[in-house]
């Protein structure tokens, strides 16, 4: 049979097949990449772990001595050219690294903010000055980077600021006025990327703090994520010689896109760090804990909830993953000229890896306290600040919802730019379980856009219908991420060897189908007001002829057993 060929050919994704042959999976580290990813981890375990409670104090003297460590490992020059003191690695292993830094907590977050937002303009769109300024000094730790986007009425509507910038008189120098809000690493920062308005439009600026009209703010009380320094820039009046602007005048939009795709790239695999720091400590603690005379792993119901830990973090690596090595390798084969127009083709997988992997992170912390019961909500319990730091990654580098948004948009010009081509057939009961779920899939998101683009519906002003359309292509693409990611490891290892990789797959692919065509259903019975057409498709959809439903129970006590007995698998 013909597979489903979706138009979107010369697009990194919707679903090109021919991209699978190159699929990136974390299983294809090398033992030199392998490395870096067990530096970050011993980092973690004997540098960061016993300076927590000094960094939840805000004790910023401890967590600027941790840079200076983390830049003597290495651990700041990831993506840095090998020019300015970086390593010029690429981005899955600049993932590995903040997914092993995504336990330190919220160190983490000023890492992330650092190693990302904080060095990657200078990276993608300093000119040489710049980079041979600022690089150096950021890579080995011994100056802290920030990035100052977001201000009090400018928050997902970021590219509408109120701080300005003027040219002076003498035409040397820009003059910035105005505040920016909930600044990471703001206390810490030697030098800030700051977005201002010019008359030209919004422009890219480089801020030391030692200018003269740079101040900060107190520290603001967060719910979570103590340790981080978060507090307001202040500019009062502040000349910022003209080299430093970033980038182009009026060009500062693209500084600010591409940027905010690759930390929301980044943030995903902090998130996935985190997420399995915190299974880990949900199967040690039930593994010792006992109620009614039983320890707690041995209780289905537990199970079940691990299984799901394990299967939503298996989906997240698999996507993330994916991402990464098909950015890799866009950037391996182009001119540097041409890298940041080609990030932005990513910025529809980077907003649904960081809504998809932010989410499941909330989804497991809370069942991690849950297992723990009482105790998991006692401060004494490390599962408890998790807890609280988790919720933060569904806000920062846009919220959730503004990313739904991002992958509807793009989606929906994609598909009226070049429409899917669904060559789907009734030959597709012919092929394995799992790639009937997703030809299924793969039809109803086509089915769903028709409809939608039949009628003509007004996006802008129904929200509900594009938040469940960037669902569907969430799931879809983490269905088929897992299912390639699977079909690989058993083409390599054997069938035997992945078992519980094919029973976390068989999970997905099911469960995601049944979400996939719920949403379908949700989105067609809104938009077609015709009862009689309405029931027509409607019925299309609950006729399809589906693989049947298996006892998911079963398979996620294998899980489960093949966790708790084996707590190495979870890193």
């Amino acid at each position: 049979m013909e597979k489903i060929k979706y138009g979107f050919t010369q697009d990194p994704f919707l679903l090109n097949n021919d991209r699978i042959a190159r699929l990136f999976t974390p299983e294809d580290f090398q033992a030199e990449e392998t490395l870096i990813a067990k530096t970050a981890e011993l980092f973690i375990k004997q540098d960061v772990t016993p300076s927590v409670p000094a960094i939840e104090e805000q004790r910023h003297e401890v967590t600027r001595k941790l840079f200076q460590k983390a830049g003597e490992l290495g651990l700041l020059a990831i993506e840095v050219p090998e020019a300015y003191g970086g390593l010029g690695l690429n981005k899955k292993i600049s993932g590995i690294v903040a997914e092993g830094l995504g336990f330190g907590g919220s160190f983490s977050v000023s890492y992330n903010i650092h190693a990302g937002v904080g060095t990657l303009p200078y990276v993608y769109f300093g000119n040489e000055e710049q980079k041979q300024e600022y690089l150096p000094k950021l890579v080995s730790g011994e100056w802290i980077g920030a990035y100052a986007l977001t201000e009090s009425d400018a928050g997902s509507d970021a590219l509408r600021p109120k701080t300005n910038a003027v040219l002076n008189e003498a035409g040397t120098a820009w003059v910035l006025n105005g505040e920016k809000q909930w600044i990471t690493n703001a206390q810490l920062a030697d030098v800030f990327v700051v977005f201002a308005k010019t008359d030209e439009g919004i422009t890219a600026f480089i801020v030391e703090r030692s200018y003269k009209g740079v101040s900060v703010g107190p520290e603001e009380e967060k719910m979570g994520i103590k340790g981080s320094s978060t507090a307001t820039l202040i500019l009062e009046d502040v000349a910022v010689p003209k080299k430093n602007v970033l980038g182009e005048v009026g060009k500062g939009h693209k500084v600010a896109m591409n940027i905010l795709n690759m930390a929301r790239l980044k943030l995903a695999f902090s998130n996935i760090g985190t997420s399995k720091q915190a299974l880990q400590l949900a199967v040690n603690y039930g593994k010792e804990r006992k109620q009614f005379n039983t320890f707690l792993v041995d209780f289905t119901m537990i199970q079940e909830k691990l299984a799901n830990m394990s299967v939503a973090i298996y989906g997240a690596e698999s996507v993330a993953y994916r991402t990464a090595g098909e950015m890799d390798d866009v950037i391996d084969s182009i001119e540097k000229d041409d890298i940041t127009n080609k990030i932005s083709d990513f910025a529809l997988e980077c907003a649904l890896n960081k809504v998809h992997c932010s989410e499941i992170l909330g989804k497991i912390v809370d069942e991690a306290v849950q297992i723990h019961g009482g105790y998991g909500y006692m401060q004494d319990y490390e599962v408890e600040r998790l807890y609280r730091d988790a919720r933060i990654s569904r806000i920062f580098e846009g919220t959730n919802e503004i990313n739904r948004l991002t992958i509807s948009k793009i989606l929906l010009k994609k598909y009226s730019e070049n429409a899917l081509s669904d060559s789907f057939s009734s030959s597709y009961q012919q092929l394995e379980r799992n790639h009937q779920y997703m030809q299924l899939s793969k039809h109803l998101l086509n089915i769903t856009l028709q409809t939608i683009s039949n009628l003509q519906i007004n996006l802008e002003l129904e929200q509900e219908y594009m938040r469940l359309l960037a669902d569907m292509v969430k799931d879809v693409y983490v269905m088929e991420s897992a299912l390639l990611r699977t079909e690989k490891g058993r083409k390599k290892n054997g069938a035997a060897n992945e078992e519980k990789n094919l029973l976390m797959t068989d999970v997905l692919c099911e469960e995601g189908y049944r979400k996939v065509e719920e949403y379908a259903i949700e989105i067609i019975s809104a938009a077609e007001p015709d009862e009689k057409k309405r029931k027509i498709q409607l019925d299309k959809i609950r006729h399809l002829s589906i693989p049947l439903y298996q006892n998911l129970f079963m398979k996620k006590r294998e899980i489960a057993k093949h966790m708790i007995n084996n707590p190495r698998t979870i890193k």
